[in-house]
């Protein structure tokens, strides 16, 4: 345990230096912070930000903290020791965040949560996002229309990592439309008790967290691949036959619906799905060309990276940024501002490629 404890230390110190080592000789007006290079969406939402900062004149770095959140807290220090006056932080954890915020804010650092919200504390300035209530509003409609005048559907629920603010927005969103429908016989749940209860009931990310987390850390698939498809699997080796058949699935974003896709495939009890999905990637749209998922919500990093630099830009020059929305912490209400989403499904696959968001190369079965 020694020798292991020792290991992670070691890891942990040659990120911290590697990453002080990356701007040693260079100052940033702003510092960027993001949780992992492993999920694809990450890197592409760095390029997309770095390229509208440069565009309006704004040095930035990026770091990332590779699922740490002792990590995210070291690059957070070190960024503030390199004298940037705003730091965009996308929280691995959005409890543990609070540290590198409340680190930042305390040395006088404007602290901006990008696309996830940090929560628990008021050393947040301002936060750039999407319309996330929306988000799962559209994936649970896309369900409900996909079944429009059938009755006792069944209906198998899924959230991400309950350590991410975000997955309760996105899981209130599609339980708010949902419930109703479960509630007027439409659908029938399929894989979670725990919500029976609800059923009928629209619960507020803020007022109900505790009910919601209740539902959520049954469904939970942690933002992880395999774990994914590990539920989905036991999920379906425990349904009874009348949980079969032709179903839907309430998936909250691109790669885990096609990892819970990829179990239903083999289920030979399963006669057709319609699956949600959120992120719009290249995979997943290769997944909707071939019918293995059904739809995605389009989240144009391109125009989030646009609207933070423009808060970037005004939070420099001594503006205050536009705002069209607040999200409370759990002590403050913070300032911000909601970026557009648009369903992506079989009738539109193109526009992301048509607009650049993607390149057709990278999706199997893409004809032009």
């Amino acid at each position: 345990m020694k020798k292991l404890f020792a290991c992670i230390i070691a890891m942990i110190m040659a990120v911290m230096m590697m990453n002080a080592l990356a701007f040693a000789d260079e100052a940033f007006d702003v510092g960027i912070v993001f949780p992992t290079k492993d999920e694809p969406r990450w890197p592409k939402d760095q390029q997309f930000l770095e390229e509208s900062l440069k565009e309006a004149g704004i040095s930035a770095t990026t770091l990332y903290s590779q699922g740490s959140s002792s990590v995210e807290l070291t690059n957070v220090q070190a960024l503030v020791e390199q004298g940037v006056k705003a730091i965009l932080i996308c929280a691995q954890d959005a409890t543990a965040a609070a540290a590198a915020a409340e680190y930042a804010h305390d040395n006088g650092v404007k602290v901006i949560c990008y696309d996830r919200l940090i929560t628990g504390t008021d050393a947040v300035d301002y936060y750039v996002t999407f319309e996330m209530l929306k988000v799962g509003q559209k994936q649970g409609q896309y369900l409900i229309d996909a079944y429009e005048g059938q009755k006792d559907i069944p209906l198998y629920i899924y959230s991400g990592d309950v350590r991410d603010n975000n997955s309760f927005v996105f899981f209130a969103g599609g339980w708010s439309v949902l419930s109703e429908a479960i509630a007027n016989g439409q659908f029938k749940l399929a894989n979670c008790e725990e919500a029976e209860e609800y059923v009928g009931q629209i619960l507020d990310v803020n007022e109900n967290h505790e009910d919601l987390n209740k539902i959520m850390a049954t469904c939970t698939t942690n933002w992880d691949v395999n774990f994914a498809k590990s539920l989905a699997e036991a999920n379906l080796i425990a349904a009874d036959a009348d949980m079969k058949g032709d179903v839907a699935i309430l998936a909250p974003n691109d790669f885990t619906s096609r990892a819970i896709a990829d179990a239903f495939l083999d289920d030979a009890d399963i006669n057709s799905y319609v699956i949600s999905g959120q992120d719009c990637e290249a995979a997943s749209l290769s997944y909707i060309i071939q019918g293995k998922q059904s739809m995605t919500v389009w989240k144009d990093t391109t125009k989030l990276g646009e609207q933070a630099a423009v808060m970037v830009g005004d939070i420099l020059a001594g503006r205050e940024p536009e705002q069209n929305a607040t999200y409370n912490t759990g002590v403050i209400e913070v300032p911000t501002y909601e970026c557009e989403t648009q369903v992506i499904d079989i009738n539109n696959y193109k526009e992301p490629v048509e607009a650049g968001f993607i390149d057709a190369s990278e999706v199997d079965g893409y004809k032009e």
